[in-house]
């Protein structure tokens, strides 16, 4: 008899403890972080042009953060798919370049030129912003929706299909 007690009360509590286990993932996924699923930190990064770009001032548009530097080989790989996802995608493309690696600050603007490229370069001119987002390997890719969320993460370089792949699934 006392058997039969103890169940409704072990059920009862398997249910509270799985409901709040629920209610605490969904939670998390609004947290900032970078993770999938978590809000991508936000930053203020000077670019090329000498103006400033936040990135939560990108929100409603979907993103692709890229973590670059010119000494990089994968990085010289990705840049002409990159610049055509840009030219071929409704999608804000921001490559920021970790500034404080560099050997000579004009390499970045001999690389952009090299290739062509007309998306936001952005200057992390001291890795803050490289650091608050734990940078290594580069490159190094963040696929972010129109809500400010991080849904792909990729290190080394992505290929153009497989930039056109994570966009659809953010759509």
């Amino acid at each position: 008899m006392k058997k039969i007690r103890w169940i409704p009360l072990f059920l009862g509590a398997f249910l509270v403890v799985f409901i709040a286990g629920n209610l605490a993932a969904e939670d998390q996924e609004g947290n900032v972080g970078l993770e999938i699923g978590n809000v991508a930190p936000d930053f203020e990064v000077e670019t090329m042009d000498g103006e400033k770009m936040k990135l939560s001032d990108l929100q409603g548009k979907p993103v692709m953060l890229n973590f670059w530097a010119t000494w990089c080989p994968p990085c010289r790989v990705e840049m002409p798919d990159m610049q055509r996802f840009h030219e071929n995608h409704e999608v804000v493309v921001l490559a920021v370049n970790l500034t404080d690696t560099e050997i000579n600050k004009n390499d970045v603007k001999k690389f952009v030129n090299q290739f062509g490229l007309t998306f936001p370069i952005g200057l992390d001119q001291d890795g803050s912003i490289s650091t608050a987002y734990r940078i290594n390997p580069i490159p190094t890719t963040f696929m972010i929706d129109s809500e400010g969320k991080i849904r792909h993460k990729a290190f080394g370089a992505m290929e153009y299909d497989t930039m056109v792949e994570e966009l659809q699934k953010m759509k």
